[in-house]
């Protein structure tokens, strides 16, 4: 029940009310205040009763304190209560708390207090300090946020995610996993995503695996993986461990990409020649290099074995580049800069409308040993760089919000294929 000045003796027993209440007169002179609002508020009777509530509560930048007028103003002129929902207020430390401000929120009804003519002669205000349950509401949807963010790059990473405990048995694989197998994640998780080894393989990719979790050493191997329509296709599994900060072994992260195509090519080259053979084993030893270069899933992001970045809008500014791709343009600055400001060269050379038909049409863009010239230093020539890239749209709120860029540098890789091919087409020597 709310206390009424009209009751004998109100005046004498507020300070004496279990909750937060601070009474004003019409012009915001402060007339009392119960004792748990001087607690809540740390404030002593004497040195505020008598003031204006804003002399006492300054009407700091950050506060709600206009809010706070205005219900005040509604109280006076239409003599009826009026709630606020929560507001931000915060309040002065002393000297001996380390002074300055204080963050606080409040929930808050001022009460009317009418003479025997409906007159309002004071207004009480109820408040409830809720500081500790906001922060702990905006702390819960920090979380929710970061949750949905890492399940977003997981899910949107073009290569085969996974995870496992510290016992090597897993407990995760993303879609682009589920796809590629055709099995739901009760079949993969444990050991179960053995299953889909080749049988010629499968021992060794154990054995590769139970090795790794046992000695907690990062983690590369080969093997046939089978797809969903039954076939097989080589893949290279890459996985690296997760310490705590006491040194323990919590969790590994790892993934898987697709490297048939590249494994057939070779594996054709090694039967033409040994010179052939000799050459082509140096160009999968350089594609198995850039395959390691980039086993880099501590964060799974910003150590990502690959040149990553987040472009936003229709301009393509830059949110985010991984170290990587920074150092594939030293000294550049790439973040809240347009593309075309960042790297003229992709304008000159056919890449920005690739990105307008992905940020128009949502279609993801595979590229494929696509030739970018990059001059990587001002007073450097220009150099021929080939890349495997995939432009991929991200949503907010159901909208195209910009591009997701994963690519794979595969210089060395094209470069020796090349000179395999030329090899292939000399004409034999005649005697």
């Amino acid at each position: 029940m709310i206390p009424s000045l009209s009751a004998p003796g109100t005046f004498y027993y507020l300070w004496q009310l279990p909750e937060d209440y601070l009474l004003l007169a019409p012009d915001y002179t402060i007339l009392d205040a119960s004792d748990r609002y001087l607690a809540t508020t740390g404030r002593q009777r004497g040195a505020i009763v008598g003031r204006n509530v804003f002399d006492v509560f300054p009407r700091a930048e950050q506060n709600d304190w206009r809010v706070f007028a205005d219900s005040f103003e509604h109280v006076r002129q239409h003599a009826t209560p009026h709630t606020m929902l929560r507001i931000r207020y915060d309040i002065a430390r002393s000297d001996e708390q380390g002074g300055g401000l204080e963050e606080r929120h409040w929930l808050t009804t001022n009460y009317p207090q009418l003479d025997a003519q409906g007159q309002v002669q004071a207004i009480l205000v109820k408040t409830e300090d809720v500081t500790a349950p906001h922060h702990a509401a905006a702390t819960q949807h920090d979380l929710l946020e970061s949750q949905e963010r890492s399940q977003f790059i997981l899910e949107s990473l073009p290569v085969m995610v996974w995870t496992t405990r510290a016992d090597g048995s897993a407990d995760y694989f993303n879609q682009r996993w589920l796809t590629f197998t055709g099995k739901p994640l009760a079949a993969e998780i444990e050991f179960g995503w053995l299953d889909g080894v080749h049988p010629d393989d499968r021992a060794g990719a154990a054995a590769a695996w139970r090795g790794a979790y046992e000695s907690g050493r990062s983690y590369q191997t080969e093997y046939r993986l089978r797809c969903a329509d039954g076939g097989y296709r080589w893949v290279l599994a890459l996985g690296i461990p997760r310490h705590s900060a006491a040194g323990e072994l919590t969790m590994w992260v790892g993934c898987c990409t697709d490297i048939h195509d590249q494994k057939l090519m070779v594996q054709e080259l090694l039967q033409a020649s040994e010179e052939q053979a000799t050459l082509s084993d140096q160009a999968y030893r350089a594609y198995q290099l850039a395959q390691s270069q980039r086993e880099t899933f501590h964060t799974l992001f910003m150590e990502a074995p690959a040149l990553i970045a987040i472009l936003r809008g229709p301009q393509y500014v830059f949110e985010l580049a991984n170290p990587l791709y920074e150092q594939l343009l030293p000294g550049r600055e790439f973040l809240g800069h347009p593309i075309v400001e960042v790297i003229p060269e992709v304008a000159e050379q056919g890449f920005l409308p690739l990105l307008d038909h992905v940020y128009q049409s949502g279609e993801t863009f595979f590229g494929k040993e696509v030739l970018a010239r990059l001059q990587r230093y001002p007073t450097a020539p220009p150099e021929d760089r080939y890349f495997d890239f995939t432009y991929q749209a991200f949503r907010e709120d159901g909208t195209i919000a910009g591009i997701f860029v994963f690519a794979f540098e595969v210089t060395e890789m094209v470069q020796a294929r090349k000179k395999l091919e030329a090899l292939t087409a000399r004409p034999p020597a005649t005697s």
